[in-house]
């Protein structure tokens, strides 16, 4: 009996090794959902979108995908969404939730991206998270790419994914983990300009899976994602001057508590993949907050 004790509790860490410890707060419960067509309109590919009980289905064929876009532009805010991915091979696909105003500033645009990398049989999805500024994902890109392999299988069920947006930081959030954290260093390096809130998926198979290596295959087709809980709250670019922007923690000014940044390290410990900061193929002198 002792010995069966004595190997239940080294089983016990071991099946929660891979998960982040609690963060502690929880800014996606400050926000109330709202259906699909209370803050979103679709914006191309109206053919390949369904919406059933608040859920609203996306899909790619070799004819087209399909995107959304929010009614309201926002100087700042928490933008959030359950999503849940397809299985099997989506290689060349992306799913993505992002911020962006390049309809608005085209060849010299603003954005704030969470995009899932399609994968092949057997391999997990990579999270990319990228910010670009004031044209930097125009022409010559210059990203600032931080890329991820969740702690759990984005095919299974619905997660909670989230970019809160302030003048001093962005946050990217998990079901609430926070996983990275690109604050405001300098004007050139932060994007400041209004921006709406979008979501697609789309054919990039000239870079998406392994730069490329791997395209998207049509013999899968349909490639789906669905979208849920959708929540954009904060500072519309209407809203009066003295608007406060949200915060990601219990302090208004922003930032994060000491337990939220320890499950942070956690995460970039255990399941970052690539952080632009630290690729030494990159001239980091187009990215001067990587040593600031």
């Amino acid at each position: 009996m002792a010995l069966l004790l004595f190997l239940l509790i080294l089983l016990v860490p071991a099946s929660n090794a891979n998960w982040p410890p609690s963060p502690g707060y929880w800014p996606s419960s400050k926000f109330r959902s709202m259906s699909f067509y209370k803050g979103f309109r679709t914006l191309w590919g109206p053919q390949h979108q369904s919406l059933d009980q608040h859920a609203l289905t996306i899909w790619l064929d070799r004819t087209s995908g399909s995107g959304f876009k929010s009614v309201r532009p926002f100087r700042s805010g928490y933008f959030g969404t359950s999503i849940k991915l397809q299985t099997g091979y989506t290689a060349g696909v992306i799913t993505a939730f992002y911020l962006s105003n390049s309809e608005a500033h085209p060849g010299y645009h603003d954005e704030v991206d969470i995009e899932f990398l399609g994968t092949t049989f057997g391999k997990p999805y990579t999270l990319q998270t990228n910010v670009y500024i004031r044209g930097s994902g125009d022409g010559k890109i210059i990203g600032r790419e931080m890329k991820f392999h969740l702690w759990f299988d984005p095919t299974k069920a619905f997660h909670h994914y989230a970019i809160l947006w302030s003048p001093k930081e962005i946050i990217f959030l998990v079901d609430d983990v926070p996983i990275r954290r690109y604050p405001r260093k300098s004007v050139a390096t932060f994007p400041l300009r209004p921006m709406w809130v979008y979501g697609s998926i789309w054919d990039a198979s000239s870079w998406a899976t392994e730069d490329g290596k791997y395209k998207a295959d049509y013999r899968y087709q349909p490639f789906v994602a669905k979208y849920t809980n959708f929540k954009a709250g904060g500072c519309s670019a209407y809203s009066p001057a003295w608007c406060r922007p949200v915060s990601a923690s219990p302090f208004r000014s922003g930032g994060l508590t000491q337990q939220q940044y320890r499950v942070m390290r956690w995460v970039q410990t255990n399941h970052l993949v690539y952080d632009y900061c630290k690729d030494y193929k990159r001239d980091h002198s187009l990215t001067p907050e990587c040593w600031r």
